[in-house]
């Protein structure tokens, strides 16, 4: 048990400071608002003369912050102390066939109002040795105030802390989503205004999904989705200050205000709703986060989990014997003596870096032609400057959006721009694991609505087809229609097209050249060496590392 300290600076700049003894809390702070001490700061006791100086702002003269919301520019990642954790993506949750054979480990964590839940997320997060983790907050899930209950919630009488102010049905499809490894978009609350933003966040999957919320536990639907659930269990007292001293800072709220909401809503739905539901948990942390021994518990539990969940598609598509016939949806540019021609000088080890651009280009622009022919079109006629009827052909889709992967994918984009007027362009950072030789993902970047356009996913060179592989999966989990998807590499060995074809029957292949072998490191071959080296004028020595386009690592 812990008192509470209430300070302020009287006219001659010294601190005044109250104590306030656990038992009389709920009676005594009101009774020093109601005195017209509007100004008292709060602090707990034994917690050190310097953290005397850190309490609450001055309610008088201090510009309160806006709500904890997330803006869309945020990058999609999470600081903690130690690491950067990107929440946009994963190693491999697909196999060999292009289809999903492992879920996200869902880690429920409940807990009474400001009991240290994210707290303990972070602690969680920082102590696994897992780059690919979500954190989802129940917070992001309250329900659209209406006018009559944004009067209540003003006035605060309206209850935060009752199951009903959650919109569960999002909450359970949103999570079910992203456990399967799909794209979503987060509801964005304001805490100052009751309402949600017009622009929500974008989520995209990941290895570990931590949520966390007061009612996590409340709802059967949701409790089915979670793999691990952990409740907090942290003093009352604790809850209370930590409460005043978040809602005053962080969400615009008056100390009355506080207090008021406190007794008459918080404190009893914690006793009728969140406290019931600890005998559901897997594990209880008392203390929160500075439970460490109860942290470390629960990280080797989840790293196991993880490991019986570990793939390895690079392996298994380099081990697959294709015996069969080049599949009917790839299509290779004509070898025409120009074809050749360039094919020629750009696979030469002794051309200069700035032919080996200009002729690189001149094929890219050919390929992306040719890629143009597979859009669909329907007849169309035309009136031309003569007065005459043309009749012609004219593209049939809603859009067309080219998706280059980084880097050397990249370089295509200027061949699709100059023939494709007004195209919407999207990246995806696909790296390779030195370590295990996956291919992971580390960022993407995909206009808004992609799910309706015709998508031509760009790279250099394709060997294994991993990589390739995953890019297509981020599509179709963006909801990108599969034979909607055009492939297009200006070179491709035998098993790249073979993998990606078996996993994903209906995307169009389209290349200029298929090599037939690979060597021992996963090299095409012949061949036409690190195409992104010998583009960007980089040593292979460097320590930039991409999925397609260096051949040593691409997959």
């Amino acid at each position: 048990m812990c008192c509470l300290w209430f300070c302020k600076l009287n006219i001659n700049g010294v601190r005044e400071c109250v104590q306030i003894p656990p038992d009389s809390v709920s009676k005594s702070v009101p009774g020093l608002i109601r005195s017209g001490m509007s100004s008292w700061l709060l602090c707990l006791s034994g917690s050190g003369e310097d953290s005397l100086d850190r309490l609450l702002p001055h309610t008088g003269t201090h510009r309160r912050k806006s709500a904890t919301s997330l803006s869309k520019t945020e990058p999609p990642l999470l600081r903690t102390g130690t690491r950067t954790i990107y929440t946009a993506g994963r190693p491999p949750w697909y196999d060999e066939h292009g289809a999903q054979s492992k879920e996200a480990f869902v880690i429920g964590l409940c807990g009474g109002s400001a009991s240290g839940k994210t707290t303990v997320s972070n602690k969680i997060i920082e102590a696994l040795d897992v780059p690919w983790v979500v954190l989802l907050s129940m917070d992001s899930f309250y329900k659209g105030l209406s006018s009559e209950e944004q009067v209540l919630a003003a006035n605060n009488d309206y209850n935060f802390d009752h199951p009903g102010a959650f919109d569960f049905e999002l909450l359970v499809a949103t999570l079910r989503k992203l456990k399967q490894g799909k794209s979503v978009k987060i509801p964005v609350y304001d805490f100052t205004t009751h309402r949600r933003q017009k622009d929500w966040k974008n989520v995209y999957g990941a290895s570990v999904i931590i949520l966390e919320g007061i009612m996590a536990f409340a709802d059967k639907e949701l409790l089915q989705l979670l793999d691990m659930k952990i409740f907090v269990d942290t003093d009352s007292d604790i809850r209370l200050v930590r409460r005043l001293r978040r809602d005053i800072t962080v969400r615009g709220r008056d100390i009355e205000g506080v207090i008021k909401q406190y007794n008459k809503f918080v404190k009893p739905a914690f006793e009728q709703y969140i406290e019931p539901t600890m005998r559901l948990a897997d594990i209880v942390v008392p203390r929160g986060g500075g439970n460490m021994v109860a942290i470390d518990l629960i990280v080797q539990h989840v790293q196991s989990q993880l490991e019986e969940r570990e793939l390895s598609v690079r392996a298994l598509l380099a081990s697959v014997q294709q015996t069969q016939p080049l599949p009917q949806t790839l299509s290779v540019l004509e070898s025409t003596p120009q074809v050749r021609g360039l094919h020629t000088i750009i696979r030469n080890k002794e051309t200069s870096r700035d032919e080996f651009i200009f002729y690189s280009k001149r094929l890219m622009r050919l390929l992306i032609e040719h890629a143009l022919t597979f859009l669909p079109s329907q007849g169309c006629v035309v009136q031309t400057p003569q007065g005459h009827q043309y009749e012609g052909r004219r593209y049939n889709g809603s859009g067309i959006t080219g998706v280059s992967i980084l880097r050397a994918g990249e370089t295509m984009e200027p061949a699709l721009r100059a023939v494709c007027k007004d195209v919407r362009i999207g990246k995806i950072l696909i790296q390779t694991n030195l370590d295990s030789g996956e291919p992971e993902l580390h960022y993407l970047r995909l206009p808004k609505d992609i799910s309706e356009d015709h998508v031509i996913l760009m790279d250099s060179t394709v060997s294994t087809g991993a990589a390739a592989m995953m890019a297509v999966r981020v599509l179709l989990d963006h909801e990108v229609q599969e034979d909607k998807i055009m492939l297009v590499s200006l070179l491709m060995a035998e098993l790249g097209v073979h993998s990606v074809a078996y996993a994903f029957p209906k995307v169009k292949i389209i290349t200029t050249a298929v090599d037939k072998n690979l060597d021992q490191f996963f090299h095409v071959t012949p061949g036409i060496g690190d195409f992104g080296d010998r583009y960007f004028g980089t040593d292979s020595s460097d320590t930039w590392r991409d999925g397609e386009d260096r051949e040593q690592l691409s997959l």
